[in-house]
């Protein structure tokens, strides 16, 4: 197996981040309204992530999209706090560390475009994901942030940066 890479993403890759995206969320049961798999910016990830204070990496190996993330000012929300979003990954992709890699990619990525807080949306099921935040210092908050449309995530959780 070749070494995976961690890259930000291109146009070309827009379609191959949409079926990862398109492929795990139905797998976690984040299917129909109020989940990020509804979101117009899944065929278009590439542009989405191009306005201001925006950025949106890629997981390749040996050619192949396996995994993504990305921050984003929050939707609704203050100036300083940004959002993590769309952070999936195949199953082979899983287990590895590339999910610590990637994340702390983006929240270096955050500090950078001066945001102070970092928050996300995640469901009950996503097991290592919420471990992961956990360990890296994110709080579980007790209700939603923002206005993110993502009504049917039911687990919230926000990084002092």
């Amino acid at each position: 197996m070749s070494a995976a890479v961690i890259r930000s993403i291109e146009a070309g890759d827009d379609a191959a981040v949409a079926a990862v995206i398109r492929e795990v969320m139905p797998s976690f049961g984040a299917c129909g309204p109020g989940f990020a798999l509804g979101d117009p910016e899944v065929d278009h990830m590439s542009v989405a992530y191009a306005q201001p204070r925006s950025a949106f990496y890629v997981v390749e190996e040996a050619g192949r999209i396996i995994g993504g993330a990305g921050i984003a000012p929050l939707a609704g929300g203050d100036a300083d706090t940004c959002e993590l979003r769309k952070m999936y990954y195949l199953p082979e992709a899983r287990g590895r560390g590339l999910g610590e890699r990637m994340l702390r990619l983006c929240l270096e990525r955050a500090r950078g475009f001066g945001y102070r807080r970092c928050y996300l949306e995640t469901l009950t099921g996503m097991d290592a994901a919420m471990r992961l935040y956990q360990r890296l210092g994110f709080r579980q908050l007790p209700d939603p942030m923002g206005n993110t449309g993502h009504y049917s995530c039911d687990r919230q959780y926000l990084l002092d940066l």
